[in-house]
């Protein structure tokens, strides 16, 4: 109504238009406010049937992409929570008004299942119109949509159809411009009425999010690249293999894209993918030659899909076995280290472990030592660690334990033969010595005897405890003249074996 002084007809006018407002309020018949009661019913069910399937959306893509392709999903994913954010912030807003209107409507009255003052015309006025908080739902919904139509790229936006909307209408009431929340929430707007409004812009908002989801998520099934000019690779760490091992090669396409998910398969059998590349493992329980082939299969940005295929791989499974080699002989001798290498084809050396029957075995990495006793036969047994705890036997080999051979006696360098008298004056000891033999074992002399022979004279016999003369024998040794023939017999020795055994006599003639 018009302020400041007003004439007879003016006043007039006013108290009629008060009096029709009045009328049809008590005009509005319960029919109507049930159509809107029963509108507002349907609305908040739509609501609720698309807020499940959003959350089924969510779900899904959790459960399959998520797992599928992490690192392609997450940026997704991420971008479908704020469209769930920002749906969210606007219905619960939304909720806080209906709050406050059922609060002023007085609740529900159980006998029409509606607010008990649904046909008041005068609550939905106030508070949306007259103090403002039409405009401030107005500026929310459309801040709301453009954070939506935000998150999608220039052609997904074009395409997104929104009923979310809150714009000024461009019909006038009685002369003056209208806008938003006039026109939703203005006179002769019944609670209810209000009510239906506010539950319809809910509805938009999860159809607006179930848009936008849809959209997001389904960039995941569009292809990336164009693979017109690709080739399929297949690429295995070893094609030679132990029965009992696991087969694993890697079948994926050159320039892969890691965040892509190709049907990749082998003899049929699809494979698991991981950053674009499929992983196959194959059982390998008999010996021989396999061949395999694999195809990778790749939707293109067409909607088309396109198989590659790899060339022919072939790979060998060979019979378990072991090489262990004596570094030095064919035999174990007794008292001495005697060094082995042992290997296994397609098992690194820090994989084997070593054991041994007939002796010690000490040593890594394909180099040991070997410790024997006694004379008869040793065995070493070679196992391979497989993988995932399994362990098996690659083979067993035996070898013969030896004592280390006799060592020659030797005086002045010399065992038999002629050398000059002086020569033999000048020596304190004799040595057993043991030729062409690569182990590094020493002899001790326990016992000799020394015997003397000059011409025209008796024999002289001298004993001896350890390898050097002594001063008897030097004084012997002395008178020697050339002619004189020099003996040593009865000689013991004792080896790294611990074993004192005689050894062959010296022989040497005096010139």
């Amino acid at each position: 109504m018009a302020g400041g002084k007003e004439t007879t007809r003016q006043k007039m006018i006013n108290i009629m238009y008060l009096v029709l407002i009045a009328m049809l309020a008590l005009n509005v018949s319960d029919s109507v406010l049930n159509a809107f009661k029963n509108l507002n019913d349907s609305l908040t069910v739509s609501k609720n049937n698309v807020q499940t399937g959003v959350d089924q959306m969510f779900a899904t893509f959790e459960a399959t992409k998520m797992k599928e392709s992490p690192v392609r999903a997450q940026p997704l994913l991420d971008k479908a929570k704020l469209a769930k954010t920002y749906a969210d912030d606007l219905t619960r807003y939304v909720d806080d008004i209906k709050a406050d209107f059922m609060k002023e409507g007085e609740g529900i009255d159980p006998e029409t299942g509606d607010v008990t003052k649904r046909s008041d015309m005068d609550i939905a006025t106030r508070t949306m119109v007259n103090q403002g908080k039409g405009k401030e739902l107005q500026d929310k919904i459309n801040e709301t949509k453009e954070k939506l139509l935000a998150l999608l790229d220039e052609k997904d936006r074009a395409s997104a159809n929104f009923t979310l909307d809150a714009v000024d209408p461009t019909v006038t009431s009685l002369g003056q411009p209208k806008n938003w929340a006039s026109a939703n929430f203005g006179d002769g707007t019944p609670l209810t009425a209000a009510l239906t409004v506010l539950t319809k812009i809910q509805a938009d908002t999860k159809n607006a999010e179930n848009t936008v989801v849809k959209k997001i998520f389904g960039k995941m099934d569009e292809a990336v690249v164009n693979l017109d000019k690709f080739s399929a690779v297949a690429v295995a760490p070893s094609s030679y293999i132990l029965a009992g091992q696991p087969y694993t090669a890697e079948v994926f396409l050159t320039a892969s894209d890691s965040k892509s998910n190709p049907d990749i398969s082998v003899s049929g059998s699809k494979l698991p993918t991981t950053e674009g590349i499929g992983k196959y493992t194959v059982g390998t329980s008999g010996e021989g030659i396999r061949t395999w082939t694999g195809s990778i299969t790749v939707k293109q940005t067409d909607g088309t899909v396109k198989t590659y295929t790899t060339t022919p791989q072939t790979y060998q499974v060979a019979k378990p076995s072991a090489v262990v080699s004596p570094d030095k002989m064919n035999v174990f001798y007794i008292g001495v280290p005697n060094p082995v290498s042992i290997s296994a084809p397609g098992i690194a050396k820090e994989k084997l472990k070593v054991s041994m029957v007939g002796g010690e075995i000490t040593g890594a990495d394909g180099h040991y030592t070997v410790m024997v006793k006694s004379i008869g036969k040793a065995t070493i047994t070679v196992s391979g660690d497989l993988g995932g705890g399994k362990v098996q036997v690659l083979g067993a080999t035996d070898f013969r334990t030896k004592r280390i051979p006799p060592p020659r006696a030797v005086f002045a360098g010399l065992n038999k033969g002629t050398t000059s008298a002086a020569n033999i004056k000048a020596q304190d000891a004799i040595f057993a010595r043991l030729d062409g033999f690569d182990f590094d074992a020493k002899f001790k002399i326990t016992h000799f005897t020394m015997v003397i022979l000059k011409p025209r004279q008796d024999a002289i016999q001298k004993i001896g405890t350890g390898n050097v003369l002594t001063a008897d024998m030097h004084t012997v040794l002395n008178g020697l003249t050339p002619g004189s023939t020099i003996f040593f017999r009865d000689i013991t020795a004792v080896g790294p074996d611990g074993l004192e055994q005689e050894i062959d006599p010296i022989v040497l003639q005096a010139n």
